[in-house]
């Protein structure tokens, strides 16, 4: 597998938040940026201080509470952490849980998150949940997950490398993540390689019209900062126009 973007053009895409990568990839979709793309069930970053993580997403399935997985297959970990190693980064570990809503145990804790660092991971997306909070931070390894817990349970990978379903959002292996405290981005690979230039551009057409308009609010009564909103706003839809064929919202 390879990928689209360069490593320049992911440390740029971190620059900024998720909000405004989404505001570039609704301008390039062939999708419904009403809701598609991204998490639709609230999810928590548990390391915000961090910022933004850019990956692209390796995909496992694990089920705690159950010891079945483990029996039917010795060999899963080995072949799951090949399957991560073989793939290009950076990467961000996808994984659903299928004991949701309840929680058991973790996939995730110190010793796996530094082991998936080594092997070129920034980070992970998990519909149950993380432990060892602090460790993980220490190792680099960024988590967005439903909650905390305490231990791992039977945890063991079920399969991977297939389509998961996280926070009522379908991700595929190869899928550009952006993810920060707000929620996450899964970019189809056909989309990815126009993102930055779209979310690069819709930023600055912001900070170009609309923003610096409802900022020289000083002196103005209502009606002139409305006027001058209105007018601000459709700049900003004709440059989007212009660049997209779409009038971009803000």
């Amino acid at each position: 597998m390879s990928h689209s973007l360069s490593h320049p053009e992911i440390l740029q895409l971190k620059r900024w938040n998720t909000p405004t990568i989404y505001n570039g990839w609704e301008q390039i979709t062939a999708g419904d940026p009403a809701g598609d793309a991204f998490n639709l069930e609230e999810t928590r970053d548990f390391m915000p201080q961090m910022g933004p993580m850019v990956g692209y997403a390796v995909t496992v399935v694990i089920e705690p509470s159950s010891k079945k997985h483990r029996e039917e297959n010795g060999n899963a970990w080995s072949e799951y952490r090949q399957y991560v190693a073989n793939t290009p980064g950076p990467k961000v570990v996808i994984v659903q849980d299928l004991d949701k809503p309840s929680v058991i145990g973790s996939f995730w804790g110190e010793v796996n998150s530094n082991i998936h660092r080594a092997l070129g991971c920034v980070g992970t997306i998990t519909d149950g949940a993380i432990r060892d909070v602090d460790e993980m931070t220490n190792a680099g390894f960024k988590a967005l997950a439903r909650r905390l817990c305490v231990g791992h349970a039977h945890v063991h990978p079920v399969r991977w490398n297939g389509e998961v379903s996280v926070f009522g959002r379908k991700v595929l292996p190869g899928d550009l993540i952006h993810a920060d405290k707000h929620g996450f981005l899964a970019v189809s690979p056909k989309e990815q390689s126009r993102l930055l230039d779209a979310a690069r551009f819709m930023d600055a057409n912001e900070c170009e019209t609309v923003i610096p308009a409802a900022r020289a609010a000083a002196g103005k009564s209502f009606g002139e900062i409305l006027s001058s909103i209105d007018a601000a706003g459709e700049e900003f839809s004709r440059r989007a126009r212009e660049k997209f064929g779409r009038e971009g919202e803000f």
